[in-house]
């Protein structure tokens, strides 16, 4: 690790925040601050929110809006908060970084412009859209590397644009063979390279660690499960990590081949946190089924999040 990653600004379990509606798909903000109280509880180092696992693509602009405010005012500094403001358009995607930024945001995550399935844009492109994002804020920028935008980032791309571009400082990386790709992007970088985060609900957390990784944004539901991984780790006690990697590993892998977007909702619900884990149509709800296994595999470790209430 280099002393740039050791002194880095932000590193740890930051969580996504799930958003909460109600049963007819409504906002439920006294449900969202409960969340956001259980997550901080629970031990998150930071929070991120709006992003793909707060099901940002059912919210309207005016909801972010409110849920930024919302979330950022309730959370009153307690930890940092990372806002995801993600937009295909630059000035777009500019403008809601500023207010973000406005609102109280640390960092904001972005993935590269994308639009359904087949538009994309050239690395020139894409390195515009960052260097005009980087200009209209003074916040650290996260590069959301991640397969949902169809978007190839090459470690030496994504190298040059940390050297190149002020703030783009951390990248959160959650393609195939992210450890590798992190390893990759650590010894191209080097102190360019603040922050390479490990994503994707920690189903690859133990070899990302071991490639580097000094962040880890995991689903909501169980920071204090992650936290025994992380902490261990840092501190240099490897085979604690390991161990608690293996202890933790049956739900996190619930959450990221089962359970999906919806999981931290669910435990949440069961554990009285939120009034409702229902998404918003047309996002299916959880089956059944699933949930029976999601909550059998939960209970056999007794997470905060099945207590907390």
């Amino acid at each position: 690790m280099s002393t740039h990653q050791q002194a880095a600004r932000y590193k740890g379990v930051f969580p996504v925040v799930p958003t909460t509606f109600n049963e007819q798909g409504g906002l439920d903000l006294e449900s969202q601050k409960r969340c956001v109280d259980f997550m901080i509880a629970a031990g998150s180092t930071g929070l991120c929110i709006l992003a793909n696992f707060s099901e940002q693509f059912v919210l309207g602009d005016d909801e972010r809006e409110v849920l930024a405010k919302t979330i950022l005012e309730h959370v009153a500094g307690r930890v940092p908060v990372i806002v995801t403001t993600t937009h295909f358009g630059t000035q777009i995607c500019a403008a809601r970084s500023r207010r973000a930024q406005d609102m109280g945001a640390a960092m904001v995550m972005v993935m590269p412009p994308y639009h359904g399935a087949t538009i994309r844009v050239s690395e020139a492109q894409i390195h515009g859209f960052y260097s005009q994002l980087s200009d209209a804020i003074d916040i650290p920028i996260m590069i959301q590397d991640a397969p949902v935008s169809g978007t190839v980032l090459s470690a030496p791309f994504l190298a040059r644009m940390a050297r190149e571009i002020e703030n783009v400082a951390y990248f959160k990386i959650e393609t195939a063979g992210a450890a590798s790709k992190l390893r990759e992007l650590i010894a191209i970088g080097g102190a360019d390279i603040e922050g390479p985060w490990d994503g994707e609900e920690a189903i690859t957390l133990l070899a990302d660690l071991d490639a580097g990784a000094t962040g880890a944004m995991t689903g909501g539901a169980f920071p204090d499960g992650i936290r025994t991984i992380v902490d261990a780790y840092a501190a240099g006690r490897r085979e604690e990590a390991v161990a608690a990697y293996a202890r933790w590993l049956p739900l996190i892998n619930y959450e990221n081949r089962q359970g999906g977007i919806l999981t931290a909702k669910a435990l949440m619900k069961e554990g009285g946190v939120i009034a409702c884990d229902a998404p918003r149509h047309p996002f299916p709800a959880m089956n059944p089924a699933v949930r029976a296994g999601l909550l059998d595999a939960a209970k056999r470790l007794d997470p905060l999040v099945l207590r907390w209430a």
